[in-house]
């Protein structure tokens, strides 16, 4: 029996937080979701969201009854500020400081500040995340000192007790998707191929055996490998 009043989930639309939404569902009595309008390339993850929602709940009575609100929160801000890949029509290509311009700056950062303040307002005490450090393009707001640090930051700042879940921190992508199998079965596996998307470039079209995307982004090649992966074992 879970110690916590609930979870407030970062959900996307993506294969990542569908997977971190189901896992909070099987352990939490009360789970809510929140995402982020931040003028995204791949603006099509916000348009799969409230159906992917609706399929969960259909996955198991439990998981409807404890699926709440769902929260969508305009942060056209990080657009405005930043300059990358994920919110320019450019090249996916790698910088000088080592990372891919698909990292936006401060991101996660604020996704986590914003979460913990819906979090504070609605009774929520945990926040759960799909960041990665093992399959990952080396985001530095994905690594598990900084959502340590930032969880320190976060009570310390605003007098709380949150705690901070991040299920797939030490995961790889076929790791994943073997979660996604033991939380909700091949149903879930399933949807989370079909219903969810990752593609940077915002492709939504052809279904692979991955599920949709363009097949050539670093996010397309990462899921294709990791499904391919999983399915051999």
């Amino acid at each position: 029996m879970s110690i916590h009043s609930g979870a407030l989930v970062l959900f996307s639309g993506g294969q990542d937080s569908a997977t971190c939404l189901a896992w909070a569902l099987a352990r939490y009595p009360k789970v809510e979701t929140i995402g982020f309008d931040y003028r995204q390339r791949h603006a099509i993850e916000l348009e799969v969201r409230p159906a992917l929602l609706n399929e969960m709940r259909a996955l198991s009575p439990e998981w409807d009854g404890k699926l709440g609100e769902d929260h969508l929160i305009d942060m056209g801000l990080i657009s405005a500020i930043s300059d990358t890949a994920l919110t320019r029509d450019v090249a996916i290509t790698m910088q000088d400081n080592g990372l891919p311009n698909t990292f936006v700056p401060g991101r996660n950062l604020l996704f986590m500040m914003v979460a913990a303040t819906v979090a504070y307002r609605r009774g929520l005490d945990v926040l759960v995340g799909g960041m990665c450090e093992t399959d990952f393009s080396g985001y530095p707001d994905c690594r598990d000192d900084t959502m340590k640090a930032l969880q320190v930051a976060l009570n310390l700042g605003m007098a709380t007790r949150l705690k901070v879940e991040t299920p797939l921190m030490w995961l790889d992508k076929a790791d994943t998707w073997r979660l996604a199998q033991e939380v909700g079965g091949p149903a879930l596996v399933e949807l989370i191929r079909t219903g969810t998307h990752t593609c940077y470039l915002g492709e939504r079209g052809q279904l692979h055996d991955w599920g949709h995307g363009c097949g050539h982004c670093p996010a397309c090649e990462l899921r294709a490998r990791g499904y391919r992966q999983f399915m051999q074992q």
